[in-house]
């Protein structure tokens, strides 16, 4: 079998460059829409830059569940559109090899891609989302750290606000402060320095000093006229706000594990929006997770173009439908999560719907002579092609005709 072993082989090489290819740019347009929003967040809340990419990294699983099947898709329809283009497949047919016997290197690879998948739709993705919204809070609350905005009023520990001209060393050092402050007693007291610098305390970490140089002290005590007090060096205590606990994982149906959508799914014990959310979840991850073994056959029926045609229509109708789907899937998931529908029946059924599409144009191209699943709209997409040339010919050659009066 030393030929059918070249065969699969060159098969593969036509098959995963494709494949990866569109999976790292699918992947990095995510990440590239998602980065811009983060930094943007990160910045607002004003947390250090380097968390960013710790929140890309949670957000990868979720990317790679989407980027796999539209990659498995296009890796295959490219490998047999180059084989029907270059005519090796008018080739491998004639000598008697099917398009089952072709498939065999496809379905391996989608068997690989599906157990991967299967692990991050079903483990990893929940908990990567959970860790997800854990950094967000994190952000908020200041656990990971914030930082005094240069040139902006910072409000620290709900009674102090701080302003700074500017900073030097990280943040540590700092230049033309002036602080407000509302003491317990009730008394207003306006700092102003000239440099000041952050220092910890190992008796108290809930607490910092800001040591100040050079500055003056206003206190404004209700009632009485106020006192100016001038200092070299000064330390002001700042109490740390108080940082709550994340809550625990689950909020959501999206951050349950198989093993949990299975237990609250059909527990008596959970209320039946939980039990609605909870199908709803483990139905939407199985048939996204199911169409992955159909994707082959359907990038084999789009990717054969007419003979004497160089199309690429079916590489766009695979996207639009494809991306059709899932959204098709998302909306009846969400129907099914408030109780309107049945998962069963709302997700499987356009599952089947689809599935016999792919079934009946896959028997189309594979075993009905001269078949060709989308051969009315390649027609039809020739003729507009042609009409819309026409229609530009006569004003390219009227141009001409002017330059030439001009002339």
């Amino acid at each position: 079998m030393p030929l059918n072993s070249r065969l699969d082989r060159y098969i593969f090489r036509l098959t995963i460059v494709p494949l990866l290819g569109v999976f790292v740019l699918a992947a990095s347009l995510l990440i590239l829409d998602q980065m811009l929003r983060l930094f943007r967040f990160v910045t607002t809340e004003g947390g250090p830059v380097g968390v960013v990419f710790q929140m890309l990294g949670t957000l990868l699983p979720d990317y790679a569940s989407l980027a796999i099947p539209l990659g498995l898709l296009l890796g295959t329809l490219f490998a047999f559109r180059q084989l029907a283009l270059s005519s090796e497949l008018d080739v491998m047919r004639a000598v008697g090899l099917s398009y089952t016997r072709l498939l065999r290197v496809p379905y391996a690879i989608t068997l690989v891609l599906m157990a991967i998948n299967a692990a991050l739709v079903f483990y990893i993705q929940p908990v990567s989302k959970y860790y997800y919204e854990e950094l967000q809070f994190d952000l908020r609350s200041g656990a990971l750290g914030a930082s005094i905005k240069v040139g902006e009023f910072t409000t620290l520990a709900d009674r102090m606000a701080l302003r700074i001209e500017s900073s030097e060393d990280s943040g540590r050092k700092l230049q033309g402060i002036f602080a407000r402050i509302n003491t317990k007693d009730g008394q207003v007291l306006s700092i102003s320095a000239r440099e000041g610098r952050f220092l910890s305390t190992s008796d108290n970490p809930d607490t910092i000093i800001l040591r100040l140089s050079d500055g003056t002290i206003v206190q404004d005590p209700e009632g009485e006229s106020p006192r100016v007090l001038s200092f070299s060096l000064y330390d002001l205590p700042i109490d740390l706000p108080a940082i709550e606990n994340f809550r625990q994982r689950g909020e959501g149906e999206a951050e349950y594990i198989l093993p949990e959508l299975l237990r609250i799914g059909w527990s008596d014990s959970s209320s039946e929006t939980q039990r609605n959310a909870s199908k709803a979840s483990l139905n939407y991850r199985m048939v996204e997770l199911a169409m992955m073994l159909f994707m082959p056959l359907l990038a084999v029926a789009l990717a054969i173009p007419p003979k004497r045609s160089t199309s690429a229509l079916g590489v766009f109708v695979a996207v639009v439908l494809v991306v059709a789907y899932h959204k098709v899937n998302q909306y009846m998931q969400d129907f099914a999560a408030l109780g309107r529908i049945d998962p069963m029946l709302g997700l499987w059924g356009p599952f089947a719907v689809f599935v016999g599409l792919i079934l009946w144009w896959f028997w189309q191209i594979a075993y009905v002579p001269g078949g060709q699943p989308i051969g009315a709209l390649e027609n039809a997409f020739s003729k507009a092609v042609k009409k819309i040339g026409r229609l530009l010919r006569p004003r390219r050659r009227s141009h001409a005709f002017r330059a030439e009066q001009t002339g």
